[in-house]
């Protein structure tokens, strides 16, 4: 266990601030230095929004794993970060890993999985409970799970508090002895949690492990959400090392079982894993981090000490089976008026506009005689594009064009009819697009050599009927 220092490491975050490096990103949470993954203790608390994520305060590598906290009532203008939870002790000494917040008794709660190896490397995980203080610290309370349950591996965590019927339960990523993944279900009794069983779902082999899971409850029934690890990838599916998806059906809580339609993947671009949601007054509200287990060589901001972002908030909502995204309604805020751009066209085949380092993009293409649409962003010699084949309904994102970082393609279907629908957030190093109205979504972390601003260029194969868009300069976040 490598000492962390919480107050020189705080010392130096407070004068990093405004981040001003070269990938640094204005409206994406990031840190100045060393390494952030997963999202943990989403909760809305006290008239706040309450955003912990694991980083590592000390290096670019997946060591140290400790909690950074921030807090925000707008999405916009947050605190500045604080380290909220180290390993300090022998249950957590090899990593805080990921977990929950919740709200009881006045209290801002969280639930965490404590990480311990002994001398041959043998993994303990324990279940702990911990409590948010009014500086930005969490102090750690009792062991709630010492280890992982009869007939399952040591890869035993992650969970996530929900409620049901006015009683208190959690789900919990595992892999069983067989190494399948699966998700467990505990319940609390009188202060105490146990075991009810594992969640069943259509899903008995389906990779290795399942991180991150997430239960959740819309008007129109449940969904799972969790991070299978191990599944084959094939055309237009599960393209990424690891996946990030769903189950939608119905719940029952009676035989835990979720009996719901196919797993389906919550985001297409190269650079999305790990999201949790927070539940507030009917809002779904989702994080995830911008990056990929296991492929660290592909984000070169290492070599400026730091890696990693997370997505835009974006809220969910349940449809015919389907969760659509889009960002929430509060990053308007963001927009710079006096920058609104307007245009349109009848019958082209091409369009250029230039945009600002952090910039957002609305636009429709309506067709006409379009075969395939093709639209990029354009960096210099450097270019992140997409391309849309219509008879197939394909989608391509290809990163080859760009000269650091992760290369390659990903593709996927994507039903548009006559009518092309995008709205595109463009950040220093993230962009995200959201397609047909939050239908399907894609992050992507990019690197660009040369320090440019964008251009937004489209064309197509045969006339389109109509374009017609909007753009904006956007603001960065704001700390204090």
């Amino acid at each position: 266990m490598e000492k962390i220092d919480v107050k020189k490491i705080e010392a130096r975050l407070h004068r990093a601030y405004p981040l001003s490096g070269r990938w640094h990103n204005g409206f994406h949470l990031e840190m100045p230095f060393g390494l952030i993954n997963d999202p943990n203790g989403l909760c809305f608390y006290q008239g706040a929004y309450h955003i912990f994520y694991q980083w590592n305060p000390l290096g670019c590598q997946h060591k140290n794993k400790s909690w950074a906290y921030v807090k925000t009532k707008d999405f916009v203008h947050y605190t500045l970060p604080t380290l909220a939870m180290t390993p300090t002790d022998i249950h957590d000494k090899d990593g805080c890993y990921s977990g929950c917040g919740f709200v009881d008794k006045g209290a801002l709660r969280v639930l965490y999985t404590c990480n311990a190896k002994d001398e041959t490397g043998h993994r303990t995980p324990a279940q702990r409970l911990g409590t948010l203080q009014a500086d930005g610290h969490i102090v750690k309370d009792e062991i709630v799970v010492a280890k992982e349950a009869q007939g399952y591996t040591p890869h035993y965590r992650d969970p996530y508090v929900f409620a049901r019927d006015g009683e208190r339960y959690f789900v919990l990523g595992a892999q069983n002895n067989e190494k399948k993944g699966r998700g467990g279900i505990y319940k609390e009794f009188a202060g105490k949690w146990q075991l009810l069983g594992e969640l069943k779902t259509a899903y008995a082999d389906f990779g290795y492990m399942w991180e991150c899971p997430n239960l959740l409850q819309f008007a129109e029934g449940e969904a799972l959400l969790f991070c299978p690890q191990g599944l084959e990838p094939h055309a237009y599916a599960f393209q990424n090392r690891y996946q990030s998806g769903y189950i939608a059906g119905k719940l029952n809580m009676a035989d835990l079982s979720l009996i719901g339609g196919q797993f389906q993947e919550l985001d297409r671009g190269f650079d999305f894993y790990a999201p949790q949601v927070l539940e507030n007054n009917g809002r779904h509200i989702l994080l995830g981090w911008m990056g990929m287990p296991e492929e660290e060589a592909d984000y070169p901001s290492a070599e400026d000490g730091w890696l990693f972002s997370l997505t835009v908030p974006r809220e969910l909502r349940l449809s015919n089976g389907h969760i659509y995204q889009q960002p929430i309604e509060e990053l308007k805020a963001l927009r710079q008026p006096a920058t609104e751009t307007i245009w349109q066209a009848d019958n082209v085949d091409s369009y250029q506009h230039k945009l600002a380092d952090k910039s957002e993009i609305e636009f429709s293409v309506e067709l006409g005689e379009a075969k395939a649409v093709a639209f990029e962003l354009i960096y210099g010699e450097e270019r992140l594009s997409f391309s849309y084949d219509r008879a197939n309904q394909v989608m391509t994102i290809d990163r080859n064009g760009m000269k650091l970082g992760g290369r390659g393609q990903r593709q996927f279907i994507l039903p548009a009819e006559d009518k092309l629908q995008v709205q595109l957030l463009v950040d220093k190093s993230a962009v995200e697009v959201f397609f047909q109205q939050g239908l399907e979504t894609a992050a992507t972390l990019i690197f660009q050599k040369e320090e440019v601003n964008p251009v937004f260029a489209m064309k197509s194969a045969g006339k389109i009927k109509f374009l017609q868009g909007k753009s904006w300069t956007l603001d960065s976040f704001t700390f204090a």
